[in-house]
């Protein structure tokens, strides 16, 4: 299940730094506007201390965790949907990716310059969001007017999809993104299939200096970003890039070490996954076995033969049983037969709908 979240972000706020740092993937970074102009993607490991219980547990020949795939894309400015800077290109690349992961800059630093000459996050997310609306406009007044000659021919789903464009054009016009309105279930259907910008989730990142990292509550900045998010339903995630980049070229044990000095519980890298994970209703799920012990990626609600598909079709197709058991009853009982003899195991079928953590070996005839 290939999900990504897409970090973009006015020039100069940290995203490369920060998309260097998470992915090691080497995304120039540079002290002015465009320097990525192209959206670099990485491909990053999903940490799960339960993946390594159960390798301990199990002791596989190999161990596969999941993976999540962040992509830096390049600073969009004031009139990127009219195709300021390389507004068009940006906004082409936002619309491929599953969720928005939008770093904000709560930072003073002389040496850094500012694209709008002094740092205001509000002002810094009200710029990126209006663009992204101004986008979705432009696109939705083309719809209509397709749409329209064929609602007057009283066709039922031109009708049904008018009413959702007139929903979405006074939104637009009130400068409010396509999530804050509440639609029908029939109604997001037809949302999901206008690919709008402004339907994606968004996970806004503060980035701090050094000194704030531990304070951030002291942080004004942080501060009008977290009321800001909240008045929107959306998360908030404080790092900062800059030590990102340091935890980054440290090894397991050091890392640790060196969070630990920090007082820092979990580094940027962990609370971003999460929170996307979270964004985005993504669970987890485990195959153990002596071949490998691996982690899947699955969303929310997803039911035992849409599971098994994920590892591939074929399981999907010819699904008969899932024999699942759960990871605290598995380490609780220390191996798989005595979790059977315990009568943790147990037969689930097409309905069960798998929760976060179940270990899953699946039964399937083609």
């Amino acid at each position: 299940m290939a999900l990504t979240a897409g970090i973009v972000g006015l020039p100069n706020v940290g995203k490369s730094t920060l998309f260097n740092a998470i992915t090691q993937a080497g995304a120039e970074s540079a002290n002015y506007p465009f320097c990525t102009i192209d959206p670099n993607v990485g491909i990053v490991e999903v940490p799960d201390e339960r993946l390594q219980r159960l390798t301990e547990l199990v002791v596989p020949k190999k161990t596969i965790p999941t993976a999540f795939e962040f992509t830096d894309i390049a600073g969009i400015v004031e009139g990127a949907s009219k195709g300021e800077g390389l507004g068009n290109k940006f906004l082409s690349h936002i619309r491929q990716v599953d969720a928005i992961s939008h770093v904000v800059r709560c930072f003073v630093d002389e040496n850094i310059t500012h694209v709008s000459g002094s740092v205001d996050p509000l002002r810094d997310i009200s710029v990126i969001n209006l663009e992204l609306i101004l986008a979705d406009y432009e696109s939705i007044e083309k719809r209509m007017t397709r749409v329209g000659k064929l609602a007057k021919t009283k066709d039922k789903d031109a009708v049904a999809e008018l009413e959702v464009l007139e929903l979405l054009r006074e939104a637009f016009e009130n400068e409010k993104p396509a999530r804050s309105i509440e639609f029908t279930d029939e109604q997001q259907n037809i949302v999901k299939q206008l690919h709008l910008l402004t339907s994606k989730p968004v996970l806004y990142v503060a980035n701090v200096s050094e000194e704030d990292l531990l304070g951030d509550e002291d942080n004004e900045y942080v501060k009008t970003v977290k009321e800001f998010a909240a008045n929107e339903n959306s998360e908030v995630i404080v790092v900062c890039a800059k030590i990102e980049s340091e935890i980054a070229e440290l090894d397991g044990d050091e890392k640790q070490m060196f969070l630990e000095e920090l007082g820092i519980k979990e580094s940027g890298l962990d609370q971003l996954i999460r929170a996307a994970y979270h964004l985005l209703g993504l669970k987890t799920y485990f195959t153990a076995g002596v071949q490998e012990v691996r982690a899947w990626t699955y969303r929310q609600g997803t039911k035992a033969p849409q599971a098994a598909g994920i590892i591939h079709t074929d399981f999907e197709r010819g699904f008969i049983r899932a024999e699942i058991v759960s990871y605290d009853d598995l380490i609780e009982a220390g191996s798989m037969g005595v979790a059977k003899e315990k009568g943790n195991v147990r037969l689930e079928g097409k309905e069960y709908v798998v929760q976060d953590g179940d270990i899953i070996h699946f039964r399937f005839n083609v």
